[in-house]
């Protein structure tokens, strides 16, 4: 007897449909039944017959030992992970009249067996429902720890089963407890957005620092920060998201996806609502860091998007690492390419890096005295390759705030203020990218911020006076500022200027905007901070 059943399979950060077709007949000359599983399953599949049989014998469920052949289809496309065991089983119990045949093609189903018959989460449970309603199916069973991620997609039934018997009794029409999870996604989403557990009210002193993480913010600018250990950089750092714009329905939605992939939702989870912040430590790969592997998966980077990734300590990161976050940034996404498989995944994020200026930490610091010798000092910084630090816009030297100071000050300004000061700069230049025509932006749209500006766009929105030019041309010479400067100060002068409600980018902009290029001066390394 023939069953079909029709499931899903993850591919970078969507979903495909898997028709799963299972036959069965009985062995032939007394020989022992088997069961092959064919249509390119990686090994985690092809382990499932085992886990099936068991939990089908464990859920009260007898069967007869008959020659069992499953196909998953297409037979072209790697089939990965655990999310297949349900669907087979109720196909195995469906070739032999367990189950109502004429009930499965109405659902899109995925779970993982336990052997006592309970189910267990799976990955990537919101794009295969993204998947089921677009092709139409009544509803979309998944084990109860996904209901939540998956019933943010409105117009489809989602149902949350807590074992294969469940399932089992629902599909023959024996368990009306079993009913479909609706969430009303808007509501839920925004509900309590906007508060976080970090604030910039916490970073006393630090004026100029906060200033330049406000800039970064109000025009998606990465930032680097330099100063010696305990001067607050992870602190403030941890804080960014707070000031940045909140997340719209149709960003949190695609961030949500990039997470259920990667396993990373807590199972009461359903859209993300706050900015993704990711820190991974200085020892990540370059396979962690942009994705990829032998299963593939999305990287630190991809995690990061539409949210920042902090790199504490850059220069402890390996070489190797770094050097491929070069196209990401510049592309905002990343494709991997590998022998089996071809992935593209999004990774539009702020990049903020911090590093001590030297290896002992306290090279110009007026507290400590520094160890290291010019030579040590040129390589540490020699670490951090010129094309990487071209795409940083914003370099933020930081001084460690003494303790009789600290204890006097007061609290800093609330993020909350900051962010709409911040926001009000965004939708300036949101009206101003309105008028582009699509396609603009690198291929990824037109642009959303001043961070994306390509050098025409500069000319046409950043442009400076007769006056602003001959302050720039002063600057780059005496402070021996590098050609790649040029682009990045008009950039970041662009966003003061839109934090002003300035029209036009003034002198006063250029100014502060080529202070925050200190890493480009020729003379940095010998000068102390």
């Amino acid at each position: 007897m023939l069953a079909k059943l029709n499931s899903a399979a993850v591919v970078g950060i969507s979903a495909i449909q898997v028709t799963i077709e299972v036959h069965a007949v009985m062995p032939h000359d007394n020989m022992p039944a088997r069961m092959i599983i064919v249509g390119l399953p990686d090994n985690s599949v092809k382990e499932s017959q085992s886990r099936i049989y068991a939990a089908i014998t464990n859920s009260g469920l007898f069967v007869k030992q008959l020659d069992t052949t499953v196909n998953l289809a297409p037979a072209d496309i790697r089939k990965e992970g655990t999310g297949f065991d349900l669907p087979i089983a109720l196909g195995v119990l469906a070739t032999q009249n367990l189950v109502f045949p004429d009930n499965l093609h109405r659902y899109m189903i995925l779970g993982e067996l336990s052997l006592d018959g309970t189910l267990q989460p799976i990955r990537g449970a919101l794009p295969i429902a993204i998947k089921a309603r677009a092709m139409g199916y009544e509803g979309l069973i998944v084990p109860v720890q996904n209901v939540t991620e998956a019933a943010v997609v409105n117009k489809l039934k989602v149902y949350g089963a807590t074992s294969l018997s469940q399932v089992v009794a629902f599909l023959n029409g024996y368990d009306s407890a079993l009913q479909p999870t609706e969430i009303d996604t808007r509501a839920q989403f925004y509900a309590n957005q906007g508060q976080y557990e970090l604030d910039f009210a916490d970073v006393k002193g630090q004026e100029s620092v906060i200033r330049a993480f406000e800039i970064a913010a109000a025009g998606g600018h990465n930032l680097i920060m330099v100063g010696p250990p305990g001067a607050g950089k992870s602190m403030m750092a941890r804080r960014l998201p707070s000031i940045l714009p909140p997340l719209s329905l149709a960003e949190s939605l695609e961030t949500t996806q990039i997470h259920s992939v990667a396993g990373q939702l807590k199972g009461d989870t359903g859209l993300i609502k706050e900015r993704p912040f990711r820190s991974p430590h200085h020892t990540v790969s370059q396979v962690a860091l942009v994705g990829g592997g032998s299963n593939p998966m999305p990287g630190e980077i991809s995690l990061a998007h539409n949210g920042v990734l902090f790199l504490d300590e850059l220069p402890e990161f390996q070489r190797s690492a770094l050097e491929v976050l070069r196209q990401p940034l510049e592309d905002r996404h990343i494709t991997v390419t590998r022998a089996k498989y071809n992935i593209d995944y999004p990774c539009s994020f702020m990049f903020v890096a911090s590093m001590n200026p030297c290896p002992c930490g306290y090279y110009g610091d007026v507290l400590h005295h520094c160890t290291c010798t010019p030579g040590q000092i040129q390589r540490y910084l020699n670490k951090i390759s010129g094309p990487l630090l071209d795409r940083i816009d914003i370099h933020c030297e930081i001084q460690a705030v003494p303790f009789a100071q600290l204890s006097q000050m007061q609290p800093g300004e609330p993020s909350a203020v900051i962010r709409e000061r911040v926001i009000a700069a965004r939708k300036i230049q949101t009206d101003r990218f309105s008028s582009l025509p699509m396609g603009k932006g690198g291929g990824m749209g037109r642009p959303h911020c001043n961070a994306q500006m390509t050098e025409k766009m500069l000319h046409q929105f950043a442009e400076p006076d007769a006056t602003s030019l001959d302050m720039l041309r002063v600057a780059m010479e005496r402070l021996k500022l590098s050609a790649r400067a040029y682009s990045r100060i008009l950039k970041v002068a662009r966003t003061i200027a839109d934090l002003e409600g300035s029209e036009k980018v003034q002198s006063q902009h250029i100014a502060e905007a080529i202070g925050y290029r200190n890493l480009d001066r020729g003379d940095w390394a010998e000068r102390g901070i």
